[in-house]
């Protein structure tokens, strides 16, 4: 017996490809306007023939921009959302674009929601296109809300693929200039507490620490998964210590740490702080993102600063565009700048 896997349904972005054509040509043809040539109508009706190409409500809107409204889609806890300062700079760059135009903003937390919820509220029309933050390789449901509405995700896609538009920042450049950083002040013997491996932020900025100390002839002494939470943070923070010898001296075998965020670094401190090594003297620490976290520990953290409200005005600028008809770069990279402060 021969069982038929169900096809994909074919994105606008697919009918344009096969047709040569813009997507907003797709978009006129499909909502019925007179201002296409004979020939590109034709073009465009052959590619949605052939693709079996559905239009949705969703889709039928983009000339209309009937909604006049873009979601900001964030796989995560509300936990998670409200208590990590990237989102609120995130979401005040993507604000700070939006506010320019005539669309508002609709903010949908898919935490305890398998995608369901979430994209039948995408595919009813209910916004023109959506942006996507945080996401990680369990949330597949976001190809359906791509296949629906023209997405562009805050940071490189857990599955790539060239019809993609994002907006990131160098993390792995970030990661090697903190641990390059390290190895500058003399630093050795050198542990890391990555973000989770499920997300590309996560595996970027480990491959660059990584890097980095190859480049040195060194290994890390310890790698530890803190979630990027503070408590994750101070929960890898023990488990390193847990596993780490001590010197002649009674110190332990590592002398510095980079931690793959403020938050994580701000859980790392506390526990460092009760088993009684100092930071700097003992062990030095570089965090990433500069966020307000960065000034309010003690010592304050020498971090990598990505730029958080450019990225979310960077991917509202993005999808502005798309929504218009334009032609935006599918990627788009920020740069990140080390800054020393009392850490290391």
């Amino acid at each position: 017996m021969t069982i038929d896997t169900p096809r994909a349904a074919a994105t606008i972005e697919e009918v344009a490809a096969a047709a040569g054509v813009s997507r907003s040509t797709v978009s006129r043809v499909v909502n019925g306007s007179t201002a296409v040539s004979p020939a590109a109508a034709d073009a465009v009706r052959r590619a949605i023939a052939e693709l079996h190409y559905v239009p949705n409500r969703a889709a039928r809107s983009l000339a209309s921009r009937a909604t006049m409204a873009i979601a900001l889609v964030v796989p995560e806890d509300t936990t998670r959302f409200f208590g990590d300062p990237f989102f609120a700079a995130v979401v005040s760059g993507i604000h700070s674009r939006l506010s320019r135009s005539d669309y508002v903003l609709n903010l949908i937390i898919a935490s305890d929601d398998p995608g369901d919820k979430t994209v039948a509220y995408v595919r009813s029309g209910a916004v023109d296109g959506a942006v996507v933050v945080s996401h990680h390789t369990s949330d597949t449901f976001i190809d359906s809300i791509a296949a629906s509405v023209p997405v562009v995700y805050g940071g490189r896609p857990v599955r790539e693929r060239e019809r993609d538009y994002y907006v990131d920042v160098d993390n792995a450049a970030g990661a090697a200039a903190a641990t390059r950083y390290l190895l500058e002040k003399g630093h050795r013997r050198i542990a890391t507490i990555a973000g989770p491996l499920s997300m590309p932020a996560g595996i970027d900025r480990l491959d660059g620490f990584r890097a980095a100390l190859k480049d040195a002839g060194l290994e890390p002494v310890a790698v530890e998964d803190g979630n990027f939470t503070a408590d994750g943070g101070g929960a890898a923070m023990q488990r390193i210590l847990a596993g780490a010898g001590t010197d002649a001296d009674g110190r332990v075998e590592f002398d510095a740490l980079f931690v793959a965020s403020d938050l994580m670094a701000r859980g790392a401190l506390a526990v460092l702080g009760r088993a009684g090594i100092r930071v700097p003297e003992d062990v030095a620490i570089v965090g990433f993102d500069d966020s307000p976290v960065a000034v309010a520990v003690q010592p304050q953290l020498t971090t990598v600063r990505q730029p958080s409200h450019a990225q979310g005005e960077k991917m509202a600028d993005v999808l502005l565009s798309l929504l218009a008809g334009g032609t935006p770069p599918h990627v788009t990279m920020l740069d990140t700048t080390l800054v020393v402060r009392d850490s290391a």
